[in-house]
Protein backbone atom coordinates (compact mmCIF):
# COMPACT_ATOMS: atom_id res chain seq x y z
CA UNK A 1 0.00 0.00 0.00
CA UNK A 2 2.91 2.32 0.58
CA UNK A 3 3.70 2.31 -3.16
CA UNK A 4 0.23 3.49 -4.27
CA UNK A 5 0.51 7.06 -2.94
CA UNK A 6 3.91 7.38 -4.60
CA UNK A 7 2.46 6.22 -7.92
CA UNK A 8 -0.44 8.66 -7.60
CA UNK A 9 1.95 11.51 -6.77
CA UNK A 10 4.03 10.76 -9.86
CA UNK A 11 0.87 10.64 -11.95
CA UNK A 12 -0.30 14.01 -10.59
CA UNK A 13 3.10 15.49 -11.37
CA UNK A 14 2.71 14.18 -14.93
CA UNK A 15 -0.71 15.85 -15.07
CA UNK A 16 0.77 19.19 -14.05
CA UNK A 17 3.65 18.81 -16.47
CA UNK A 18 1.39 17.98 -19.39
CA UNK A 19 -0.97 20.75 -18.36
CA UNK A 20 1.85 23.27 -18.66
CA UNK A 21 2.97 21.76 -21.97
CA UNK A 22 -0.60 21.84 -23.19
CA UNK A 23 -0.84 25.53 -22.34
CA UNK A 24 2.34 26.25 -24.25
CA UNK A 25 1.21 24.27 -27.26
CA UNK A 26 -2.22 25.92 -27.46
CA UNK A 27 -1.03 29.38 -26.59
CA UNK A 28 2.24 29.57 -28.47
CA UNK A 29 1.51 33.01 -30.03
CA UNK A 30 4.27 35.44 -29.19
CA UNK A 31 3.75 38.61 -27.19
CA UNK A 32 5.39 40.96 -29.67
CA UNK A 33 3.85 44.40 -30.22
CA UNK A 34 4.02 46.72 -33.24
CA UNK A 35 3.83 50.11 -31.47
CA UNK A 36 4.57 52.44 -34.42
CA UNK A 37 4.93 52.60 -38.18
CA UNK A 38 7.32 49.83 -39.31
CA UNK A 39 7.58 48.47 -35.76
CA UNK A 40 10.61 50.27 -34.25
CA UNK A 41 12.57 53.52 -34.12
CA UNK A 42 14.80 52.46 -37.02
CA UNK A 43 11.73 51.40 -39.06
CA UNK A 44 13.23 48.07 -40.03
CA UNK A 45 9.75 46.63 -40.59
CA UNK A 46 10.65 43.38 -38.83
CA UNK A 47 8.81 41.47 -36.11
CA UNK A 48 9.73 38.32 -34.21
CA UNK A 49 6.03 37.44 -33.93
CA UNK A 50 4.59 34.22 -35.22
CA UNK A 51 2.44 34.67 -38.34
CA UNK A 52 -0.67 33.13 -39.91
CA UNK A 53 0.02 30.62 -42.69
CA UNK A 54 -3.38 31.11 -44.33
CA UNK A 55 -5.58 34.07 -45.28
CA UNK A 56 -8.24 33.29 -42.66
CA UNK A 57 -9.55 36.45 -41.01
CA UNK A 58 -9.74 36.59 -37.24
CA UNK A 59 -12.02 39.63 -37.40
CA UNK A 60 -12.88 42.75 -39.40
CA UNK A 61 -14.01 46.17 -38.23
CA UNK A 62 -15.89 48.71 -40.34
CA UNK A 63 -15.05 52.43 -40.16
CA UNK A 64 -16.83 55.26 -41.95
CA UNK A 65 -14.33 55.77 -44.82
CA UNK A 66 -11.00 54.61 -46.30
CA UNK A 67 -8.33 53.25 -43.97
CA UNK A 68 -4.95 54.19 -45.44
CA UNK A 69 -3.46 54.69 -41.97
CA UNK A 70 -1.31 51.78 -40.81
CA UNK A 71 -2.17 50.07 -37.53
CA UNK A 72 -0.11 50.16 -34.35
CA UNK A 73 -0.56 47.38 -31.80
CA UNK A 74 0.40 47.62 -28.11
CA UNK A 75 -0.90 45.86 -25.00
CA UNK A 76 -3.49 43.90 -26.99
CA UNK A 77 -4.96 47.12 -28.40
CA UNK A 78 -4.92 48.16 -32.05
CA UNK A 79 -4.80 51.87 -32.89
CA UNK A 80 -5.49 53.21 -36.39
CA UNK A 81 -6.86 56.26 -38.18
CA UNK A 82 -9.51 56.56 -40.90
CA UNK A 83 -10.53 59.08 -43.52
CA UNK A 84 -13.78 59.41 -41.54
CA UNK A 85 -11.75 61.76 -39.24
CA UNK A 86 -11.56 59.25 -36.38
CA UNK A 87 -8.83 57.50 -34.45
CA UNK A 88 -9.89 54.02 -33.34
CA UNK A 89 -8.77 51.82 -30.45
CA UNK A 90 -9.87 48.20 -30.88
CA UNK A 91 -9.28 45.03 -28.93
CA UNK A 92 -6.52 43.39 -30.98
CA UNK A 93 -7.79 39.89 -30.20
CA UNK A 94 -11.51 40.33 -30.85
CA UNK A 95 -11.80 43.54 -32.89
CA UNK A 96 -14.31 45.04 -30.46
CA UNK A 97 -14.32 48.81 -30.03
CA UNK A 98 -12.59 50.26 -26.97
CA UNK A 99 -12.80 53.96 -27.80
CA UNK A 100 -12.99 56.41 -30.71
CA UNK A 101 -11.60 59.94 -30.91
CA UNK A 102 -12.84 62.37 -33.57
CA UNK A 103 -10.53 64.91 -35.20
CA UNK A 104 -11.57 67.54 -37.74
CA UNK A 105 -10.28 65.89 -40.92
CA UNK A 106 -8.92 62.64 -42.35
CA UNK A 107 -6.40 60.63 -40.33
CA UNK A 108 -3.89 59.08 -42.76
CA UNK A 109 -1.03 59.26 -40.30
CA UNK A 110 -0.17 56.03 -38.47
CA UNK A 111 -0.28 56.12 -34.66
CA UNK A 112 2.72 55.67 -32.38
CA UNK A 113 2.24 54.29 -28.87
CA UNK A 114 4.58 54.92 -25.92
CA UNK A 115 4.37 55.58 -22.20
CA UNK A 116 0.58 55.40 -22.06
CA UNK A 117 0.06 57.79 -24.98
CA UNK A 118 -1.16 57.37 -28.55
CA UNK A 119 0.29 60.08 -30.80
CA UNK A 120 -0.98 60.61 -34.34
CA UNK A 121 -1.36 63.33 -36.95
CA UNK A 122 -4.45 64.52 -38.81
CA UNK A 123 -5.19 66.43 -42.00
CA UNK A 124 -6.71 69.08 -39.72
CA UNK A 125 -3.08 70.28 -39.19
CA UNK A 126 -2.82 68.85 -35.67
CA UNK A 127 -0.68 66.30 -33.89
CA UNK A 128 -2.76 64.62 -31.16
CA UNK A 129 -1.66 62.90 -27.98
CA UNK A 130 -4.39 60.73 -26.47
CA UNK A 131 -4.55 58.59 -23.36
CA UNK A 132 -3.98 55.08 -24.69
CA UNK A 133 -6.49 53.53 -22.29
CA UNK A 134 -9.38 56.01 -22.45
CA UNK A 135 -8.83 58.01 -25.65
CA UNK A 136 -9.10 61.32 -23.81
CA UNK A 137 -7.06 64.21 -25.17
CA UNK A 138 -3.80 64.93 -23.37
CA UNK A 139 -2.48 67.62 -25.73
CA UNK A 140 -2.44 68.67 -29.37
CA UNK A 141 0.01 70.72 -31.39
CA UNK A 142 -1.10 72.71 -34.44
CA UNK A 143 1.18 72.88 -37.49
CA UNK A 144 0.59 74.90 -40.65
CA UNK A 145 -0.45 72.01 -42.86
CA UNK A 146 -1.94 68.51 -42.91
CA UNK A 147 0.01 65.95 -40.87
CA UNK A 148 0.14 62.69 -42.83
CA UNK A 149 3.59 61.75 -41.60
CA UNK A 150 3.58 59.12 -38.85
CA UNK A 151 5.12 60.15 -35.52
CA UNK A 152 8.17 58.48 -34.01
CA UNK A 153 8.69 58.70 -30.24
CA UNK A 154 12.23 58.49 -28.89
CA UNK A 155 13.66 59.52 -25.51
CA UNK A 156 10.67 61.67 -24.57
CA UNK A 157 10.51 63.47 -27.92
CA UNK A 158 7.95 63.15 -30.72
CA UNK A 159 9.32 63.57 -34.24
CA UNK A 160 6.81 64.14 -37.02
CA UNK A 161 6.61 65.87 -40.38
CA UNK A 162 3.94 68.14 -41.84
CA UNK A 163 2.92 69.09 -45.34
CA UNK A 164 3.84 72.65 -44.31
CA UNK A 165 7.47 71.70 -45.03
CA UNK A 166 8.59 71.32 -41.43
CA UNK A 167 9.90 68.43 -39.41
CA UNK A 168 8.86 68.97 -35.79
CA UNK A 169 10.30 67.80 -32.49
CA UNK A 170 7.73 68.02 -29.69
CA UNK A 171 7.92 67.27 -25.99
CA UNK A 172 6.14 63.98 -25.46
CA UNK A 173 4.59 64.95 -22.13
CA UNK A 174 3.15 68.39 -22.92
CA UNK A 175 3.41 68.78 -26.70
CA UNK A 176 5.65 71.85 -26.49
CA UNK A 177 7.76 72.66 -29.54
CA UNK A 178 11.42 71.78 -29.01
CA UNK A 179 12.60 72.58 -32.54
CA UNK A 180 11.53 72.46 -36.17
CA UNK A 181 13.49 72.12 -39.38
CA UNK A 182 12.14 73.78 -42.53
CA UNK A 183 12.67 72.49 -46.08
CA UNK A 184 11.39 73.57 -49.48
CA UNK A 185 8.87 70.77 -49.68
CA UNK A 186 6.34 68.83 -47.64
CA UNK A 187 7.38 66.17 -45.11
CA UNK A 188 5.17 63.17 -45.81
CA UNK A 189 7.92 60.76 -44.81
CA UNK A 190 7.89 59.17 -41.34
CA UNK A 191 11.10 59.97 -39.41
CA UNK A 192 13.42 57.19 -38.28
CA UNK A 193 15.65 57.69 -35.24
CA UNK A 194 19.00 55.99 -34.62
CA UNK A 195 22.12 56.94 -32.65
CA UNK A 196 20.91 60.47 -31.86
CA UNK A 197 20.04 61.28 -35.48
CA UNK A 198 16.62 61.79 -37.10
CA UNK A 199 16.27 60.72 -40.74
CA UNK A 200 13.42 61.69 -43.08
CA UNK A 201 12.68 62.36 -46.72
CA UNK A 202 11.10 65.48 -48.22
CA UNK A 203 9.11 66.34 -51.32
CA UNK A 204 11.99 68.73 -52.15
CA UNK A 205 13.85 65.59 -53.40
CA UNK A 206 16.17 65.37 -50.39
CA UNK A 207 16.86 62.90 -47.61
CA UNK A 208 17.79 64.69 -44.37
CA UNK A 209 19.78 63.70 -41.31
CA UNK A 210 19.25 66.02 -38.32
CA UNK A 211 20.62 66.13 -34.80
CA UNK A 212 17.85 64.64 -32.66
CA UNK A 213 18.46 67.05 -29.78
CA UNK A 214 18.86 70.34 -31.65
CA UNK A 215 17.46 69.82 -35.14
CA UNK A 216 20.76 70.94 -36.67
CA UNK A 217 21.46 69.62 -40.16
CA UNK A 218 24.08 66.86 -40.24
CA UNK A 219 23.79 66.00 -43.93
CA UNK A 220 21.36 65.88 -46.83
CA UNK A 221 21.33 63.81 -50.00
CA UNK A 222 19.48 64.85 -53.14
CA UNK A 223 17.61 62.22 -55.15
CA UNK A 224 16.07 62.69 -58.58
CA UNK A 225 12.50 63.36 -57.41
CA UNK A 226 10.15 63.66 -54.44
CA UNK A 227 10.86 61.48 -51.42
CA UNK A 228 7.67 60.32 -49.72
CA UNK A 229 9.11 56.95 -48.74
CA UNK A 230 10.19 56.62 -45.11
CA UNK A 231 13.75 55.57 -44.25
CA UNK A 232 14.90 52.37 -42.58
CA UNK A 233 18.19 52.66 -40.70
CA UNK A 234 19.96 49.33 -40.30
CA UNK A 235 23.63 48.48 -39.70
CA UNK A 236 24.91 51.96 -40.46
CA UNK A 237 22.95 52.46 -43.67
CA UNK A 238 19.82 54.46 -44.54
CA UNK A 239 17.53 52.73 -47.04
CA UNK A 240 14.86 54.82 -48.77
CA UNK A 241 12.90 55.07 -52.01
CA UNK A 242 12.22 58.02 -54.29
CA UNK A 243 9.68 58.99 -56.91
CA UNK A 244 12.55 58.76 -59.41
CA UNK A 245 12.15 54.97 -59.30
CA UNK A 246 15.35 54.35 -57.36
CA UNK A 247 16.01 52.67 -54.04
CA UNK A 248 18.95 54.28 -52.23
CA UNK A 249 21.39 53.10 -49.57
CA UNK A 250 23.21 55.98 -47.86
CA UNK A 251 25.86 55.99 -45.16
CA UNK A 252 24.00 56.91 -41.98
CA UNK A 253 26.88 59.05 -40.63
CA UNK A 254 27.90 60.96 -43.77
CA UNK A 255 25.05 60.63 -46.25
CA UNK A 256 27.43 59.24 -48.88
CA UNK A 257 25.83 57.05 -51.52
CA UNK A 258 26.58 53.38 -50.92
CA UNK A 259 24.43 52.12 -53.78
CA UNK A 260 21.21 52.69 -55.64
CA UNK A 261 19.26 49.95 -57.35
CA UNK A 262 21.12 49.67 -60.61
CA UNK A 263 18.18 49.10 -62.93
CA UNK A 264 15.67 51.32 -61.13
CA UNK A 265 12.04 50.34 -60.90
CA UNK A 266 9.70 51.34 -63.70
CA UNK A 267 7.82 53.85 -61.52
CA UNK A 268 8.06 55.77 -58.27
CA UNK A 269 8.98 54.14 -54.97
CA UNK A 270 6.64 55.52 -52.29
CA UNK A 271 6.75 52.32 -50.27
CA UNK A 272 9.12 52.29 -47.29
CA UNK A 273 11.79 49.57 -47.22
CA UNK A 274 11.91 46.78 -44.66
CA UNK A 275 15.40 45.47 -43.97
CA UNK A 276 15.87 42.01 -42.50
CA UNK A 277 18.86 39.64 -42.48
CA UNK A 278 20.77 41.52 -45.14
CA UNK A 279 17.83 41.91 -47.53
CA UNK A 280 15.86 45.06 -48.45
CA UNK A 281 12.17 44.52 -49.24
CA UNK A 282 10.27 47.37 -50.89
CA UNK A 283 7.24 47.96 -53.10
CA UNK A 284 7.05 50.03 -56.26
CA UNK A 285 4.42 51.87 -58.25
CA UNK A 286 5.28 49.43 -61.08
CA UNK A 287 3.22 46.74 -59.22
CA UNK A 288 6.26 44.81 -57.96
CA UNK A 289 7.71 43.98 -54.57
CA UNK A 290 11.51 43.82 -54.75
CA UNK A 291 14.09 42.00 -52.65
CA UNK A 292 17.59 43.52 -52.91
CA UNK A 293 20.91 42.70 -51.29
CA UNK A 294 21.33 45.25 -48.49
CA UNK A 295 25.13 45.45 -48.95
CA UNK A 296 25.27 45.81 -52.73
CA UNK A 297 21.77 46.60 -54.01
CA UNK A 298 21.89 43.51 -56.21
CA UNK A 299 18.56 42.08 -57.37
CA UNK A 300 17.45 38.93 -55.52
CA UNK A 301 13.82 38.51 -56.59
CA UNK A 302 10.65 40.40 -57.44
CA UNK A 303 6.99 39.53 -56.98
CA UNK A 304 4.37 41.03 -59.27
CA UNK A 305 0.97 42.09 -57.95
CA UNK A 306 -1.94 43.42 -59.99
CA UNK A 307 -1.52 47.08 -59.03
CA UNK A 308 0.81 49.74 -57.67
CA UNK A 309 2.41 48.92 -54.31
CA UNK A 310 2.37 51.98 -52.06
CA UNK A 311 2.04 49.83 -48.95
CA UNK A 312 5.24 49.19 -46.98
CA UNK A 313 6.27 45.55 -46.42
CA UNK A 314 6.32 43.94 -43.00
CA UNK A 315 8.55 40.90 -42.48
CA UNK A 316 8.08 38.16 -39.88
CA UNK A 317 8.87 34.47 -39.60
CA UNK A 318 10.11 34.17 -43.17
CA UNK A 319 7.15 35.91 -44.81
CA UNK A 320 6.73 39.36 -46.37
CA UNK A 321 3.31 40.96 -45.94
CA UNK A 322 2.22 43.88 -48.15
CA UNK A 323 -0.85 45.47 -49.70
CA UNK A 324 -1.49 46.51 -53.31
CA UNK A 325 -3.88 48.74 -55.23
CA UNK A 326 -5.21 45.56 -56.84
CA UNK A 327 -7.24 45.36 -53.59
CA UNK A 328 -5.23 42.46 -52.17
CA UNK A 329 -3.02 41.75 -49.17
CA UNK A 330 -0.17 39.35 -49.95
CA UNK A 331 2.02 36.95 -48.01
CA UNK A 332 5.24 36.23 -49.92
CA UNK A 333 8.10 33.86 -49.11
CA UNK A 334 10.95 36.12 -47.98
CA UNK A 335 13.67 33.81 -49.30
CA UNK A 336 12.54 33.24 -52.87
CA UNK A 337 9.62 35.59 -53.53
CA UNK A 338 7.12 32.77 -54.05
CA UNK A 339 3.43 33.34 -53.45
CA UNK A 340 2.17 31.97 -50.12
CA UNK A 341 -1.33 33.43 -49.79
CA UNK A 342 -3.41 36.49 -50.55
CA UNK A 343 -6.70 38.00 -49.49
CA UNK A 344 -8.82 40.26 -51.69
CA UNK A 345 -10.43 43.18 -49.87
CA UNK A 346 -13.13 45.40 -51.28
CA UNK A 347 -10.85 48.22 -52.49
CA UNK A 348 -7.25 49.38 -52.82
CA UNK A 349 -4.80 48.73 -49.98
CA UNK A 350 -2.52 51.69 -49.20
CA UNK A 351 -2.22 50.79 -45.51
CA UNK A 352 0.94 48.97 -44.40
CA UNK A 353 0.56 45.71 -42.47
CA UNK A 354 1.44 45.40 -38.80
CA UNK A 355 2.47 41.99 -37.42
CA UNK A 356 1.89 41.38 -33.72
CA UNK A 357 1.12 38.46 -31.47
CA UNK A 358 0.53 35.96 -34.24
CA UNK A 359 -1.73 38.16 -36.36
CA UNK A 360 -1.39 40.47 -39.35
CA UNK A 361 -3.39 43.72 -39.24
CA UNK A 362 -4.02 46.06 -42.16
CA UNK A 363 -6.54 48.64 -43.37
CA UNK A 364 -8.20 48.97 -46.78
CA UNK A 365 -9.97 51.67 -48.76
CA UNK A 366 -13.12 49.53 -48.43
CA UNK A 367 -13.43 51.16 -44.95
CA UNK A 368 -12.39 47.95 -43.20
CA UNK A 369 -9.65 46.98 -40.78
CA UNK A 370 -8.60 43.34 -41.17
CA UNK A 371 -6.99 40.94 -38.72
CA UNK A 372 -5.56 37.74 -40.19
CA UNK A 373 -4.78 34.79 -37.96
CA UNK A 374 -6.43 32.35 -35.60
CA UNK A 375 -9.67 33.81 -34.26
CA UNK A 376 -10.03 34.30 -30.53
CA UNK A 377 -12.88 31.76 -30.45
CA UNK A 378 -10.85 29.14 -32.32
CA UNK A 379 -7.87 29.75 -30.08
CA UNK A 380 -9.96 29.36 -26.92
CA UNK A 381 -11.68 26.24 -28.25
CA UNK A 382 -8.33 24.75 -29.23
CA UNK A 383 -6.99 25.39 -25.75
CA UNK A 384 -10.05 23.81 -24.09
CA UNK A 385 -9.87 20.75 -26.34
CA UNK A 386 -6.15 20.37 -25.69
CA UNK A 387 -6.67 20.45 -21.94
CA UNK A 388 -9.60 18.02 -22.19
CA UNK A 389 -7.56 15.48 -24.14
CA UNK A 390 -4.62 15.77 -21.75
CA UNK A 391 -6.83 15.35 -18.69
CA UNK A 392 -8.55 12.30 -20.17
CA UNK A 393 -5.19 10.72 -21.03
CA UNK A 394 -3.83 11.34 -17.54
CA UNK A 395 -7.00 9.97 -15.87
CA UNK A 396 -6.76 6.84 -17.98
CA UNK A 397 -3.08 6.55 -17.11
CA UNK A 398 -3.80 6.85 -13.39
CA UNK A 399 -6.62 4.28 -13.67
CA UNK A 400 -4.40 1.82 -15.53
CA UNK A 401 -1.59 2.23 -12.98
CA UNK A 402 -4.04 1.74 -10.11
CA UNK A 403 -5.62 -1.34 -11.70
CA UNK A 404 -2.23 -2.90 -12.39
CA UNK A 405 -1.14 -2.20 -8.84
CA UNK A 406 -4.27 -3.76 -7.35
CA UNK A 407 -3.99 -6.78 -9.66
CA UNK A 408 -0.37 -7.38 -8.68
CA UNK A 409 -1.21 -6.89 -5.00
CA UNK A 410 -4.12 -9.37 -5.27
CA UNK A 411 -1.88 -12.03 -6.80
CA UNK A 412 0.66 -11.58 -4.05
CA UNK A 413 -2.05 -12.03 -1.41
CA UNK A 414 -3.27 -15.23 -3.12
CA UNK A 415 0.23 -16.69 -2.91
CA UNK A 416 0.61 -15.85 0.78
CA UNK A 417 0.31 -19.08 2.86
CA UNK A 418 -2.40 -19.21 5.54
Amino acid sequence: MKQLPAILIVSLLCLLMFGVLGFNVSGQQSTVDWPMFHQNLMHSGYSTSTVPDTNSTSWTYTTGLDVSSSPAVANDTLYVGSDDDNIYALNATTGSSIWTYQTYDSVQSSPAVANGLVIVGSDDYNVYALDATTGTSVWNYTTNGPVESSPTIANGTVYVGSLDGNLYALDETAGNLLWNYTTNGAFDSCPAVADGIVYAGSVDHNVYALNASSGALIWSYRTGAQVESSPAVVNGSVFIGSEDGEVYALNSSTGALEWKYAYATDAGVYSSPAVVDGVVYVGSEDANVYALNASTGAYIWSFTTGGAVYSSPAVANGLVFVGSTDDAVYAINASNGYYVWSYTTGDEVFSSPAVANGRVYVGSDDNEIYAFGVSSGSSALSQVLTYAVIIVVIIVLIAVVAILYLAIRGRRQERTPI
